[in-house]
């Protein structure tokens, strides 16, 4: 992917964890990396088909001065949130803080943190077979769309299916979502926890009735065996009501564990 590179960003700030640097503060370095096509900017010679750097720069400086923080670490992530939700162009950036005056008792030439954030593509499954189904559904897509870490909300037609895993219970409304998030997966999972305790779910019996159930069928390409969070999600190939949403949206997407696309999987399902 293009770039545009800020090296040695010069600021004054008063971060750190010892009371002078924080009354006296002292000058910081940051080098950024902001990664986007330039290909249609370059084509053109147009402004808007790009980043305004210098205006990059002002941004970064104002956010990395208007707060004290004790830790460079937590100035760096609230700077490149500030950037790539400002910019949209913007998919990804790389920060580096370096503190070369840091209060080290022996000789040394740089300290620095370094992170790398940007918009990552999702897909969710989402179901619901109390009450109000539709609207339960239409509140928790509203939800994300109001969330500013999340953006680009895509979803698919609404099924009705049967119930899943034995229990006998209502039909379900089920259907997928396709979105582009700065949350990690786990900062997204409690995100999407916190919609269905808002929609007053309850967790009584496995497989059983709910308000409103969403889950994370794809982060990226990213594998997670945290027992908490398992992506993708275990058991979809099974399962026609997410394979049949999420077809609609990714059909090409890959399962790294089975290495088998959506439509693939959807296929294998006995009729």
């Amino acid at each position: 992917m293009d770039k545009i590179n800020i090296r040695h960003l010069e600021i004054y700030a008063h971060h750190g964890v010892f009371p002078k640097e924080k009354q006296e503060g002292q000058v910081f370095y940051l080098d950024a990396e902001l990664y986007l096509s330039l290909h249609e900017a370059g084509q053109t010679d147009d402004l808007t088909k790009t980043v305004h750097y210098g205006e990059v720069c002002e941004l970064m400086k104002e956010t990395f001065t208007e707060r004290s923080f004790d830790l460079i670490e937590r100035a760096a992530e609230v700077v490149v949130q500030k950037v790539l939700l400002a910019y949209p162009l913007i998919r990804k950036m790389t920060l580096t803080v370096n503190k070369p005056h840091a209060p080290i008792p022996i000789p040394f030439e740089n300290v620095s943190v370094q992170i790398e954030r940007g918009w990552k593509r999702a897909y969710l499954g989402i179901g619901s077979n109390l009450g109000d189904k539709r609207k339960y559904i239409e509140d928790a897509v509203g939800k994300l769309k109001k969330n500013e870490l999340i953006r680009e909300v895509r979803c698919s037609k609404l099924l009705v299916t049967k119930p899943y895993g034995g229990v006998e219970q209502d039909d379900f409304l089920n259907g997928a979502i396709e979105i582009e998030t700065l949350l990690s997966p786990m900062e997204l999972l409690t995100f999407l926890q916190q919609l269905e305790q808002e929609a007053h779910r309850e967790r009584k019996v496995h497989w059983g009735p709910r308000t409103l159930d969403l889950d994370i069928l794809f982060y990226e390409d990213v594998i997670s065996n945290d027992p908490k969070l398992l992506i993708p999600h275990r058991d979809m190939q099974n399962r026609r009501f997410v394979l049949e949403p999420l077809s609609e949206l990714c059909p090409c997407y890959v399962n790294q564990l089975l290495q088998k696309t959506v439509y693939e999987m959807l296929m294998e399902l006995p009729d």
